[in-house]
């Protein structure tokens, strides 16, 4: 009887199963191999995906287009991997576009128990903006965003998946006055933001901008600079040259994102004819480089990130919390330039030496010198600049040179300049325009300058050798000042906007004050413009010299100045000249000079000479570090620098986000 009960128990068994429905395999519902009942259909069910939760849809339904069954294989395939990390790996270039486009296809909209397409249109649009940013990573346009495989047109019915962020982008762009202005994204850009919006900004003013390289950082970052002119990539004659210079220090973030800022203002404002931007682009030709050191500001930027919510105080920001003031090197760039300003103090008592012009050591090459102050040298050479600028952090004043003190044992004491006179005339520019640093509150960052109007020389603050102002001033014709721009270093982006009120008019009336001084040519019997001739002016000792074809400029205070044109080979002319106190405009003031024997001074033999001023990098050594540098490179990249990730946190072998 028992083995009865269990024959009949077992046929029971077997003929529930094998009567029962064959279950459809994942995706068949939609090749049609098979047909689910009534009862066991998908329903269109909530969107539980933590990077999909912004879509604007509520509803979708599994096996989505992919034919992932379930949420868990969504969320452990590499393509949702992906999703969630494109922000960090496209330096937020195409955020969020990217992820909610990834998300119209493994969490698709669902309506009336029906998977709903996104639209092709869409896709296209998307993979026209962003191709290039995956490029740029070598990394290949991700397969589940193929336009015509998993996308639809308008007449099959689909839906725009970034309706919602259109919507958004509407409200936030509308001008709230009726007068057009300038939209600035008031945020920290990685580097590869800042890349693609110099070159954007660029292309959207061709005809007055460009951008080009002025070298390589140690981890071979670009040098970019953003130039605007009414004729970009020409020296211009009689057009004064100007530059400003951020991210020095890697973790000083403010100057960055001000020229970031200023770059698009003066593109977005020349475009709407605000007349005093298009004036001072049609008269001047300005060069930013918003970060000389790149590579200190990806570490600044990583340690920001991965600790942003635990290291800031509010009292001394993220000043002191994160590296990255230093370049990949180790180096401070703002103490790696040639000393020049100790052979000033060594020499300064011998007649007739000048604080112009002094060459470099041969000496300074045989020390390291970094490749970012390697490149801003080469550049400073190659471009006769009037007038500069480079922004720090730490505190909110305008310093001038001398940098480095007088005295080799007093670290605070003041180190004036021949030109001491227009250099302070020059800082107040910038502090008075600011708006702050001038005034008379004590109770502030800033506060140790209020007596002396938000200015002070340099190495009566604090001395330092080797500093790139210093450098401008004895080794080109380019004043250059340098600019604090507040306590907290690598402020929080909602103090950006704070910031850039703040700076923009001092930005804005330090690039017209380079239009001050004097202008003119030197020129032969002939006409023809006499390269490196010298400009100088009784008093002060520092003379300035003749660019290419002959046009020079000189800043000069308010006053009575006289002014002597000479060259070898030529008698010397000179003028008297008054400059006006309210003078708008750089006077013009031109000299011809004649034709005289080469009369070889005397004193020229008493004056040791300090080599050629033409003898730059005489050992190349930057040339053999490039090509170390180089063959490193290429030994490295024989995978790109995501592959890795990827390849440890996938189950299958990611080949697809590879270019080749």
């Amino acid at each position: 009887m028992r083995l009865l009960w269990t024959f009949l128990l077992v046929k029971t068994l077997l003929t529930a199963v094998f009567s029962a429905p064959p279950r459809c395999q994942p995706g068949n519902y939609f090749r049609g191999h098979c047909k689910a009942t009534k009862d066991e259909k998908p329903k269109c069910a909530d969107i539980t995906l933590s990077y999909c939760d912004d879509m604007p849809y509520t509803k979708t339904k599994f096996p989505n287009i992919l034919d992932h069954r379930n949420r868990e294989e969504v969320e452990t395939s590499t393509e949702y991997l992906l999703m969630s990390v494109v922000d960090s790996l496209l330096k937020g270039e195409c955020s969020p576009d990217i992820r909610m486009l990834g998300c119209s296809v493994v969490a698709p909209s669902c309506e009336n128990y029906k998977i709903l397409k996104p639209c092709r249109s869409t896709c296209e649009s998307v993979h026209k903006a962003c191709a290039r940013a995956f490029e740029s990573i070598n990394m290949a346009w991700p397969y589940f965003l193929d336009c015509d495989r998993f996308f639809v047109s308008e007449e099959e019915g689909c839906y725009d998946p970034l309706e919602g962020l259109r919507e958004r982008h509407e409200v936030m762009d509308s001008p709230t006055t009726m007068e057009p202005s300038t939209i600035i994204q008031f945020t920290h850009h990685s580097n590869t933001q800042m890349f693609n919006i110099l070159k954007k900004t660029a292309e959207q003013c061709s005809h007055i901008s460009r951008t080009y390289s002025i070298g390589q950082s140690v981890e071979r970052r670009d040098l970019l600079v953003i130039e605007f002119s009414n004729n970009p990539g020409e020296h211009v004659l009689l057009e004064p040259e100007v530059k400003y210079i951020g991210n020095m220090h890697g973790n000083e973030a403010m100057g960055r994102e001000l020229l970031i800022y200023l770059a698009q203002y003066l593109c977005s404002e020349y475009l709407l004819g605000n007349s005093r931007i298009q004036t001072l682009i049609n008269t001047t030709r300005i060069h930013i480089l918003p970060s000389m050191n790149p590579d200190g500001y990806e570490l600044a930027y990583s340690e920001l990130q991965s600790g942003f919510d635990t290291d800031y105080d509010e009292d001394a920001g993220f000043s002191w919390q994160i590296g990255g003031r230093y370049n990949a090197q180790n180096i401070d760039l703002n103490r790696n330039f040639p000393d020049l300003t100790s052979l000033v103090y060594n020499r300064r008592r011998l007649k007739r030496f000048r604080s112009d012009h002094i060459p470099i050591p041969d000496s300074y090459w045989l020390g390291k010198v970094a490749p970012e102050t390697y490149a801003v040298m080469k550049w400073i050479r190659s471009i006769p600049f009037v007038l500069s600028a480079n922004f720090h952090g730490g505190d909110l004043v305008v310093s001038y040179p001398y940098d480095f003190s007088k005295h080799p044992l007093e670290t605070n004491m003041f180190s004036p300049t021949p030109d001491e006179q227009v250099f302070k005339q020059i800082a107040r520019t910038y502090a008075n325009a600011h708006a702050t640093m001038s005034n008379h509150d004590t109770d502030r960052c800033g506060a140790n300058f209020v007596d002396k109007g938000g200015i002070v020389n340099g190495a009566e603050w604090y001395s330092i050798a080797g500093g790139m102002a210093d450098f401008n001033y004895l080794h080109t014709n380019c004043f250059e000042i340098t600019v604090e721009l507040g306590c907290d270093k690598f402020p929080v982006e909602e103090d950006l906007h704070t910031g850039w009120e703040e700076n923009k008019e001092a930005l804005l009336t330090y690039l017209e004050s380079v239009h001050k001084g004097i202008k003119g040519f030197v020129k032969d019997e002939d006409g023809r413009g006499i390269k490196r001739a010298t400009v100088s002016v009784k008093g002060i000792r520092h003379d300035i010299t003749t660019a290419e074809k002959g046009d020079y400029w000189r800043l000069l205070t308010p006053g009575i100045h006289i002014v002597t044109a000479s060259a070898p080979g030529y008698t010397k002319a000179m003028k008297r000249v008054h400059l006006p106190k309210h003078m708008r405009k750089a006077g013009r003031v031109d000299f011809i000079l004649k034709k005289a024997p080469l009369d070889q001074d005397l004193d020229d033999f008493l004056i040791p000479s300090m080599g050629s001023y033409d003898r730059f990098d005489p050992y190349n050594q930057l040339e053999r570090y490039s090509m170390r540098q180089s063959g490193q490179e290429e030994e490295r990249q024989e995978k790109p620098w995501w592959w890795g990730y990827f390849a440890r946190s996938s189950s299958q072998n990611p080949s697809w986000l590879l270019r080749n």
